[in-house]
């Protein structure tokens, strides 16, 4: 409550703030901006119940794919690119890591080529989806305003899809540089967290005031309105769980030492993949998927071969056997993503020159193997902790009969709580440095 009542009396602070609400009316309005030439009701029967990939991409988009906006494919090649940025700076590029460790200058220059990246898969990305969606629904194209579609017709519709994205890209800038917290977070966020009303506005039209409603119905909403905030707790206190490294300095006085300020401490996040495992998981599970569709032998599941049937229940991840892949995916790739982001031997090294180590630890390959083995063990209850979230909407609708719209727990929930506590922090430090300013002064 401190925290909230400073953030009132920071004129600063609630200057970044309204900004960023007003940003974020811009991107709401958005949503509602149709591309042309399409036919709004071959879209609807499309999207009447999505799941899977598009389900996902429609609740990060904030339902502008379902809408078909012109934001249709929202913040997400930007984020595409940033990943693939990030793998090509591991020895793979020389040139990129080169620019990686080159501070400020080199960080402008990859985020550069990032936007580049990221403007070229979303043309390449809405001219597939266009195609895809044509061939899918025939009828999806406005026949007075189109006549008979062509490539011409493909490449302009992706051209303004693509521009959407390079709008957002630009409001995502302007929410880093005037308003508060990570611009590209904060828009994925307030994609997810406007389906959040709609979606208990729904439960509640089904289980609370549909005509028949009894007492098991509305004893079904108070547990999924109980569970979902269970979840929420849940997920919130392991997104902030670390496990502290101590360390100590071996040059500093001994009047600090006897102050007690010579020890200090490494934090390592339970999660430090973060989310970008369960993305990488759902995107590899429906590129098959996607192909699956425009193959002749899929397109009908009565006649489909054992093989084509075994392929199909291989990456759907609502079936037995997808589920164990996607479980295994996710773990695989946190291990991964762990180890990319927390580098033990850099970690070693940076120790070495601030002339610090851990106690008990001698310096170099031993501390180097010691962060290794901690990360390993810290990362086994992450990766479970992120297969357990991730399927958890899943399981719930199997075992519950939950609708579609229902998302308890998923990849949302962990992006929304990630984004909220790193936002929290920054507020809390802009109070508190605009609250020492005055007090220096």
């Amino acid at each position: 409550m401190e925290t909230i009542k400073a953030v009132f009396k920071n004129k600063a602070v609630m200057n970044k703030i309204l900004f960023t609400m007003l940003v974020f009316l811009v991107y709401r309005l958005a949503v509602y901006v149709h591309i042309p030439l399409i036919n709004r009701d071959e879209v609807s029967a499309i999207f009447t119940s999505p799941t899977g990939f598009l389900g996902i991409m429609d609740a990060f988009t904030g339902s502008a794919l379902s809408n078909l906006s012109i934001i249709a494919l929202g913040i997400g090649p930007y984020i595409t690119a940033s990943i693939v940025m990030q793998l090509l700076q591991m020895d793979i590029v020389p040139k990129l890591k080169e620019w990686s460790e080159e501070g400020e200058t080199g960080k402008r220059k990859i985020n550069q080529i990032t936007r580049y990246l990221a403007i070229a898969l979303a043309f390449v990305q809405a001219l597939g989806m266009i195609i895809g969606f044509h061939m899918t629904s025939p009828g999806l194209f406005d026949r007075v305003a189109v006549g008979t579609p062509n490539f011409l017709t493909y490449t302009y519709l992706a051209l303004v899809i693509t521009a959407g994205t390079a709008f957002l890209l630009w409001l995502a800038d302007l929410i880093t540089q005037k308003g508060i917290g990570n611009g590209t977070s904060m828009i994925i966020v307030a994609g997810i967290v406007s389906g959040i009303p709609a979606m208990f506005a729904t439960l509640g039209r089904e289980y609370l005031f549909a005509d028949g409603t009894n007492l098991g119905s509305y004893a079904t909403y108070g547990l999924i309105v109980i569970t979902y905030l269970a979840v929420l707790l849940g997920v919130t206190y392991m997104q902030s769980a670390t496990r502290n490294i101590p360390v100590q300095y071996s040059n500093r006085s001994t009047a600090a030492k006897t102050r007690g300020k010579q020890d200090s401490n490494i934090p390592l996040k339970i999660n430090s993949a973060g989310v970008i495992p369960v993305i990488f998981a759902v995107t590899i599970l429906s590129l098959p998927q996607t192909l699956f569709a425009f193959l002749p032998a899929f397109q009908n599941p009565n006649q489909m071969g054992v093989g084509a049937t075994w392929l199909m229940e291989l990456f759907d991840y609502t079936r037995p056997a997808g589920l164990v892949v996607y479980a295994s995916l996710i773990i695989v790739f946190t291990f991964f993503y762990s180890f990319v982001q927390i580098n033990p031997e850099k970690m070693s090294k940076r120790l070495q020159k601030q002339n610090a180590y851990i106690p008990g630890i001698r310096p170099g390959i031993e501390t180097e193997n010691y962060i290794s083995k901690l990360l390993f063990k810290i990362t086994i209850i992450g990766a479970l902790y992120l297969v357990v979230v991730a399927l958890m909407p899943i399981l719930l609708a199997m075992a519950f009969g939950l609708p579609s719209y229902v998302q308890i727990g998923g990849t949302s929930l962990l992006i929304v709580v990630g984004v909220a506590i790193e936002t929290t922090k920054q507020i809390k430090t802009d109070v508190q440095g605009k609250s020492y300013t005055g007090f220096i002064r």
